[in-house]
């Protein structure tokens, strides 16, 4: 009786830890291995299913030619009821980029990151019926974007423009209108010493009623006066604008298709 006891008690704390081990093994096979696959992919997913979907479009260059400032489009029109975009990047040290609400937009974004190493670069899409569908690529970067000074705290120039926003939206049919954003905003890591991190945190679009159409967690790896391109519902008016910082600053301004527009700081 005794060592049934003893028994039981060491197998105990295995059999706390075998939902996370069945969790893993359910992950599937990482076509790009990458030696964090397994650690995202929990962190991120939880126990969701997780499908790598070609029909996420992710068109990024095979190389980063500067990798304070890489281009990336993440496209997932082919896929129906998108509820969720995440950007991210494997051996980054902040990993995710973007985590995108597209709650009255296509599911289409366009934006810029910084890469500090070579690295997998992926978007994962959740659906409506609690999948994820995942797609990325190697890149090729020379390394250093996320530990380099932002070239605006060089020049010292950054406080002069915080917050100045400019836009520019255009009707592509009779029912969606693509708008492109940017914030002047030095987008600080904290992994440049003497400087802490400051970062756009969250931006919205709304429509000229208040009902918001996309709404974009932001994190500090993505590049410094941050760029994004949105496909939303066709404007009945100016679309507003409104961004705000780790140090609890907001930016607000609207934009008029058709038109560009300088919104306010």
């Amino acid at each position: 009786m005794i060592r049934k006891k003893i028994l039981l008690a060491l197998l105990a704390p295995l059999a706390a830890l075998s939902p996370a081990v069945s969790a893993r093994e359910a992950l599937p096979p990482d076509p790009l291995k990458s030696p964090m696959w397994a650690y995202h992919a929990e962190r991120l997913f939880g126990d969701a299913p997780v499908r790598f979907d070609p029909a996420v479009r992710l068109e990024i260059p095979q190389i980063a030619e500067n990798q304070r400032v890489f281009p990336v489009t993440v496209d997932a029109r082919r896929i129906a009821g998108v509820r969720r975009i995440l950007l991210f990047a494997d051996l980054n040290p902040i990993p995710v980029a973007v985590d995108y609400a597209p709650s009255a937009a296509a599911p289409f974004l366009a934006t810029r990151i910084k890469l500090d190493q070579r690295t997998p670069v992926r978007a994962a899409v959740l659906t409506s019926d609690g999948i994820w569908h995942v797609s990325g690529a190697w890149i090729d970067a020379a390394g250093g974007g996320c530990s380099a000074p932002p070239v605006s705290r060089v020049k010292g120039d950054w406080a002069d423009h915080l917050g100045e926003m400019h836009g520019a939206a255009w009707a592509l049919n009779g029912t969606e209108t693509r708008l492109r954003v940017t914030v002047r905003h030095p987008m600080d890591t904290g992994l440049v010493e003497n400087i802490p991190a400051y970062n756009i945190e969250r931006l919205t679009v709304s429509s000229a009623t208040g009902t918001p159409l996309a709404t974009l967690e932001v994190f500090g790896s993505v590049a410094e006066d941050p760029a994004f391109t949105f496909i939303v519902e066709s404007a009945k008016g100016p679309l507003s604008v409104t961004a705000r910082d780790t140090s609890g600053l907001e930016f607000t301004g609207t934009v008029t298709p058709g038109r560009a527009a300088l919104a306010s700081r």
